[in-house]
């Protein structure tokens, strides 16, 4: 699969998490997606915050803003329900590696 065929890929797995979670009595406000070589340097390059290899460089991460019944969660733990749902359906999230808002594809060994 090539890198727009993952995009793809991923944007129909976030749609499908979405309703997942909205279904189950979560709210989502966006977080981080895409970010900005200009800004936050070349994959391999670390400039300014998040890692130099990051699959939002390749715009195949979000980052989710998480709220249940108004309140906003804010650790890994209360992610997990989402968080295992994600993986159920083949992504990689990050409450694995200490990012519990973080939700990608994995591509060319970035998570």
């Amino acid at each position: 699969m090539n890198l727009g065929q993952k995009q793809e890929q991923f944007s129909r797995m976030i749609v499908q998490l979405m309703q997942w979670a909205f279904d189950h009595g979560y709210e989502i406000r966006m977080g981080d997606a895409f970010r900005d070589a200009r800004v936050h340097g070349v994959i391999g390059e670390k400039k300014g915050y998040g890692k130099a290899n990051s699959c939002h460089k390749s715009k195949l991460a979000l980052d989710i803003n998480l709220f249940k019944n108004g309140e906003f969660i804010q650790t890994t733990e209360g992610h997990t329900e989402l968080g295992e749902e994600w993986e159920r359906m083949g992504g990689s999230w990050g409450g694995r590696f200490n990012d519990g808002n973080h939700y990608s594809l994995e591509h060319n060994g970035m998570r």
